[in-house]
């Protein structure tokens, strides 16, 4: 079976050390590309080193994560929206908002969300969404614009059925499921059993969030079947669906509009 992993941050210093082992687990599995959403003005050359290392399975995004706009934010994302246009990225991200972690910086996210999606618009190229805590958030300023205009994923969408039909309703998004499926209390297995396969795309979120049995170790790659075992379970289908229709949906994805 092919595999995708639609968000992971592998390029970060925690993969360094044994970069090639994790990357020969992954292939082993069948990971075929591994897409990597910066983090910050620090992360950009981390990105760039991985991508050099095997410009087949490593494919860059730019953005700023809404955990990092601080005073400075305008500044960085001129410096960012410059890299954006000087190299070839596949989409913006991960950009959105976060309210789990600092409240305070909302109107500062917003403003710095808003002029990626703008970036995204104009370059064509998809966006991917960080959204902790924020989905009325999110979908305020998503409604500030035309939907014809918008294409991207929420990245690790752990929301409700709810929310996930306002996703479905603009019609250029999907959502990426990682590890959060396989936890019991999570309950997202029950969601996703009620969203047509057509709208997802797997991701790890590596070295974050990874799914059982690996919980507490750090995320990688080559554990993306496990998520796709876990949404053929809950759906009622076979995994080798799970892997065909979700890496076409992926690479669907990540084609300019």
């Amino acid at each position: 079976m092919k595999w995708i992993d639609t968000h992971a941050h592998v390029y970060l210093p925690a993969f360094v050390e044994d970069r090639a082992e994790w990357i020969a687990r992954a292939k082993k599995e069948g990971i075929e590309k591994i897409y990597l959403p910066n983090i910050d003005l620090e992360s950009v050359p981390q990105i760039h080193d991985l991508c050099a290392h095997d410009p087949e399975m490593f494919i860059p995004m730019m953005g700023l994560h809404p955990c990092d706009v601080k005073e400075n934010y305008q500044e960085v994302l001129d410096a960012l929206h410059a890299e954006l246009l000087s190299k070839p990225y596949v989409a913006i991200g991960e950009i959105g908002i976060d309210l789990y972690w600092d409240k305070s910086t909302l109107a500062i996210q917003q403003d710095a969300f808003r002029q990626q999606i703008q970036w995204s618009i104009d370059t064509r190229l998809p966006f991917a969404i960080h959204a902790r805590e924020a989905f009325q958030e999110i979908f305020d300023i998503l409604d500030e614009f035309n939907p014809s205009d918008l294409k991207g994923v929420f990245h690790c969408f752990t929301g409700t059925i709810e929310q996930a039909q306002k996703i479905m309703s603009y019609g250029g998004f999907m959502m990426g499921i990682g590890g959060v499926i396989t936890y019991s209390k999570a309950q997202l297995d029950k969601v996703v059993a009620e969203i047509p396969l057509e709208y997802l795309v797997l991701e790890t979120d590596s070295p974050y969030l990874p799914p059982n049995p690996y919980r507490g170790k750090r995320n990688e790659s080559s554990y993306i079947p496990i998520i796709g075992a876990k949404i053929a379970e809950a759906k009622g289908i076979e995994m080798e669906q799970v892997a065909e229709v979700t890496t076409a949906n992926a690479l669907k994805l990540f084609t300019p509009r």
